[in-house]
Parts: C-alpha cells; structure tokens; sequence
C-alpha cells in the first residue's frame, strides 16, 4: 500500500469543510471513495465500542438531521467528486486513480444509524441524489451495528434500499459474551445482534464486518476466535445468506489508548477460520 492511500485510510473525519452532515471518506474496504452520511450528529448509538474514534465528550455542535441541507450537500459532494474537483483538495490531491471513483453512499457517522428517525427519508435523498446524477453502479450502504434490523420501521426501509443496490454492512466483533461487552461496551446482549442479523441476512445476503485489535497487549484468544467462527457457521446453517466478512483492524484514533493494531498475518489467520465455516473472508490490514 503506498504511503498516500495510509494517510487516506487513516482519516476518517466526518466533518468536512463547513457540511453538517456529509463527508468524503476513501475508504480501504470499499476501494474507492465513499460519501458518508451521517444521520447521528448527536452522537447516539447503542455501542461505546473502545475502537471507536467519535468524540462523545465534547457537546455536538449539530443535534438533529435537517434533510433539505442533507440532500444538498450530498448532491454538491457527489458532483464535485464527478467532476475530479475534490482531488484537488489537499486530503485526496495523491490519491491514485484507481480509487477516485464512488463506489457507495453510506450510512455511517457518528452514532447508529438505523436509530435516526430520519433513516427512510434519507434513504429517499440517497436515492434520488444517486438516480440524478447516474451514479447506478454506486451502492448505498447501511453500516450498522444490527441491534435495530427487526424494528418495522427499519426492515422497511432497508427493503426499499434493496431495490436501488443497497447493502447492510453488520457489525459482529465477538463470539461470546464477555468479549463483545470488552469491545463493544453494548447496551443490548450478543443474542439480540445474532438475532437481528440472521433477520436480515434471511431476506437478503449481507455483509459482516468484524475488527479484531490487541487489547492491553493480548491478541485475541484462540478459543474467542473459534466461537466467533462458530457464531458465523451458525448463522449459515440458520438460513442466512453472508455474501461476505470483513476482517479488519483499527487504522485511526480510538477511544481508548490501550488497543494496538493486529498484523496481516493475525487477520489471515482469523479469516480462515471464517472461511472454514462457508463464507468468503477479506482482510484489510
């Protein structure tokens, strides 16, 4: 990997310029750039994952999603990168050509969300931004943490989303209980996210994407590992459809200082075991 696209990968920032909601992020599992929307500027979510690189001590300058000004900046976001006008901004100037292309508008940002009540109407945005200006080979991603999918409401618009290449990413960090509370410091049990994901993942086929990180020093233990891998064999053999897992480790700030990067060679091994239990694996080192 060149040093540019390091530098690139590692910054995440969901503030760009003077946007409230959206942000340009060349992302190292989508290959390419993607336009975060950001529909928690008040930062809630279910988890406090001790990965996570949002500031939630600092009061939010911005609380609540107005979509008039959502859609607009999305719709300048994405014409700018069309246009090549956004590599020339100092944050993607050394970007290499193959990773100046939309590859998805996605639902990320601050906090979960899947728990905005703006998440239909925004999908909407999306994909009224994305059939205006031709971008039909860009995906619309909802990076979630799975603890909403069986909510109606949710289900609902995640169904509509299907028909314009939407694409659930679903967080699943753990095989057991003890370890997803180390990571995820969750307000809802294990159980609940299996349960949610295998609700969505039985309608469509899903992404799973997993972080795995050396906490105060310790990789994670062989026999965590094989019971998250046990937790995805599972899953299969229920009925759902994982199109794929993303096996990754922390590349940016996070909220606590006792976390360390695993190398290529750990998430190999992780995803191995992934693929042992039937499902295609990735790593992003």
């Amino acid at each position: 990997m060149s040093n540019p696209l390091k530098v690139a990968f590692s910054n995440h920032s969901r503030q760009w310029r003077s946007y409230r909601y959206c942000y340009p992020v060349v992302s190292r599992r989508s290959r390419g750039l993607s336009l975060g929307v950001n529909l928690n500027p008040d930062t809630a979510c279910n988890f406090d994952c001790i990965y996570c690189c949002v500031d939630r001590l600092t009061p939010p300058a911005v609380r609540t999603v107005d979509l008039a000004v959502l859609e607009e900046e999305l719709r300048a976001l994405a014409r700018a990168a069309l246009a090549g006008e956004l590599y020339s901004e100092p944050e993607f100037r050394e970007i290499p050509a193959e990773f100046r292309r939309i590859n998805d508008i996605a639902f990320s940002g601050d906090g979960e969300p899947t728990a905005s009540p703006e998440f239909r109407r925004a999908a909407e945005v999306a994909v009224r931004v994305r059939a205006e200006l031709g971008l039909l080979d860009a995906k619309i991603i909802t990076i979630t943490d799975a603890c909403f999918l069986k909510r109606p409401a949710v289900a609902d618009t995640l169904a509509f989303l299907d028909g314009h290449r939407g694409e659930i990413w679903a967080k699943l960090d753990a095989g057991t209980q003890a370890y997803y509370e180390l990571v995820n410091r969750p307000s809802h049990p294990l159980e609940h996210v299996l349960e949610n994901i295998l609700f969505a993942a039985r309608i469509r086929p899903l992404v799973i994407q997993s972080i795995f990180m050396r906490i105060r020093g310790e990789a994670p233990p062989p026999a965590e590992l094989d019971a998250y891998a046990r937790r995805i064999e599972v899953l299969v053999a229920q009925g759902a459809r994982l199109s794929l897992v993303q096996v990754y480790t922390i590349a940016r700030r996070t909220a606590v200082d006792y976390v360390e990067r695993l190398s290529a060679d750990e998430l190999e091994s992780i995803a191995q075991r992934v693929r042992r239990a039937g499902v295609p694996a990735e790593t992003y080192p």
